[in-house]
């Protein structure tokens, strides 16, 4: 059950003042690599942000995350940093300090934790996958607040998750586990660049949105790209084609959160995610409606979905909050 404390506001929103030790968080994905200084009540005090170099070779990405730590080390608040804490787009190996994002194929098997380490200094480093850094900030800030357990899920270029058990955040050995997206829920389906088929993501992402839209023959207005925003609009105008395409995409997340559900039991499970977020109830209405259809029993039955709380921040303050729960730093309290 989830407590009746109201959740505190966005770390967005809140005031960008000092108040202890600081985290310093990187949130790496295809599109953009992120980073801020966060504080212990998950205020982001100075920000850095760098386009992922994504088809380059993985050097090159490597030094634009350089980039953004040197940004945020030129910072005088560098000087209260404990830790680095890095929400990262997976698969990532935390055991090694590896990651081999599906994303960023000059990335495999590369050794970030050690390039950061390189460039922050002697500090510790925590790595993450970003749906089990996006799990850690909802459930201290967000929309998990209050709940044991949970899923915790993003759904944009990729579709991740992270999982809230026994009221802790539950990273596994490797720091996948929750890893929603790469569930197969159609087992004679597409191929997955991860190599499998049928994976949730290779039906509920943006990118695939408008990939199966443009498939259907459905077509974006003119001077519009084909993305899933566009996607979106169209279905807002009634578009039966865009509509089956964001129907399709939540059938599949509402298989792999029934299938999540029944492995482990949730409270509640909250998506968010820049397609989530511009979609809104075209996404959020029929995967309710077909999540009823498939988590039918008593224990997965009546599951509750809702919106993430924290937006784009969320990966910064869930990858301070992983290296918090890692290193048991008393100053900071995720999931309190």
């Amino acid at each position: 059950m989830r407590s009746e404390s109201t959740a505190e506001a966005p770390a967005a929103s809140r005031p960008s003042v000092a108040s202890g030790p600081l985290i310093a968080a990187l949130d790496i994905g295809g599109t953009k690599i992120a980073g801020a200084l966060v504080d212990p009540g998950g205020r982001l005090l100075v920000r850095a942000l760098r386009p992922t170099p994504a088809r380059e070779d993985g050097d090159t990405v490597m030094r634009a995350v350089g980039e953004v730590v040197a940004e945020l080390r030129a910072d005088p608040r560098w000087a209260a940093v404990v830790a680095v804490g890095i929400g990262s787009a997976g698969p990532v190996d935390a055991s090694v300090g590896t990651v081999s994002p599906v994303n960023v194929p000059g990335w495999r098997g590369y050794p970030l934790v050690g390039g950061v380490t390189e460039a922050a200094g002697t500090l510790p480093v925590v790595l993450t996958g970003d749906g089990v850094a996006i799990a850690a900030a909802e459930h201290w800030l967000g929309a998990a607040r209050g709940y044991d357990n949970a899923l915790c899920m993003v759904v944009s270029t990729g579709v991740g998750g992270g999982l809230v058990l026994g009221g802790t955040v539950h990273p596994g050995p490797t720091g996948n586990a929750g890893h929603i997206g790469h569930i197969s829920v159609d087992l004679d389906g597409d191929l997955c660049p991860c190599g499998s088929r049928g994976c949730v993501e290779r039906l509920a992402s943006g990118p695939n949105i408008a990939r199966r839209a443009l498939d259907s023959g459905w077509r974006p207005a003119p001077g519009t790209e084909p993305t899933a925003a566009a996607v979106a609009e169209s279905a807002r105008a009634g578009d039966p084609l865009a509509l089956a395409s964001f129907d399709r995409a939540a059938q599949a997340l509402a298989a792999g959160i029934a299938a999540t559900a029944t492995l482990v039991e949730l409270g509640v499970v909250v998506i968010g995610g820049g397609v989530a977020a511009g979609a809104g109830p075209l996404l959020f209405d029929p995967l309710r409606a077909h999540l009823a259809r498939y988590a039918t029993l008593s224990f997965a039955s009546g599951l509750k979905v809702v919106p993430a709380e924290l937006g784009t921040d969320a990966g910064l303050v869930g990858a301070a909050a992983a290296a918090a729960q890692a290193l048991r730093l008393a100053a900071f309290t995720p999931g309190g």
